[in-house]
């Protein structure tokens, strides 16, 4: 029984990743890579002692969160829109947000507001043609996975229950995708192990 549980859980994981980094064998053109455009634009907020803003909703908010730490640990003034202590932003600066299905209310808002102070706004977006938010962006970063606006309500072609339903595709690339920038930025930037891990809290 042991056995029989190990293996369903190592299958599952299996086609679980495998759809997710199925995302990005898929082309992107006419937008520039992904990990090509955030990693650029990031070293750019690092070397003119510029700030980052990170801003999401939902599952798609809480990988922007994550990313968010991580760039802090790499030496980066990087701030979640969310929070309490977040600055103004400015024409130096950098706002990085997600609308999956291409836009959402708030997330149009927010960019509109950081276009209007002059910030550069990158837009991640799994639907860069039909979305609201992207007349605000400087730069679109297109991750081209379903979202829960093309799910196909809930069921794949053959009329069964999808392995990663709604947003978990795009999400789950997020995530994927933001390990890989910041491995890539660390590079860029010259940070070790050590210097990533002397930032990191603790007040835990």
């Amino acid at each position: 029984m042991a056995d029989e549980k190990r293996h369903e859980m190592s299958r599952l994981s299996s086609q679980i990743c495998n759809q997710i980094s199925s995302v990005f064998s898929k082309p992107t053109e006419p937008y520039p890579p992904p990990l090509d455009l955030l990693v650029t634009e990031l070293t750019g907020v690092s070397r003119r002692s510029a700030r980052v803003f990170l801003h999401g909703v939902g599952r798609e908010g809480l990988m922007l969160k994550a990313f968010a730490m991580r760039l802090f640990h790499l030496g980066l003034s990087s701030h979640l829109v969310s929070d309490m202590t977040t600055p103004p932003i400015s024409s130096s600066d950098l706002l990085i947000a997600s609308a999956g299905p291409g836009g959402f209310s708030t997330v149009d808002a927010i960019c509109s507001v950081a276009k209007s102070s002059g910030a550069k706004v990158v837009l991640i977006t799994a639907q860069p043609e039909t979305g609201s938010c992207v007349k605000h962006a400087t730069d679109v970063c297109y991750v081209p996975a379903q979202t829960m606006a093309s799910d196909g309500g809930g069921e794949t072609e053959k009329g069964e229950r999808p392995l990663l339903p709604m947003g978990s595709v795009y999400e789950g690339a997020l995530f994927v995708l933001f390990e890989m920038v910041v491995y890539k930025l660390g590079e860029v930037l010259g940070e070790s192990p050590e210097s990533i891990r002397c930032r990191h809290t603790n007040l835990e």
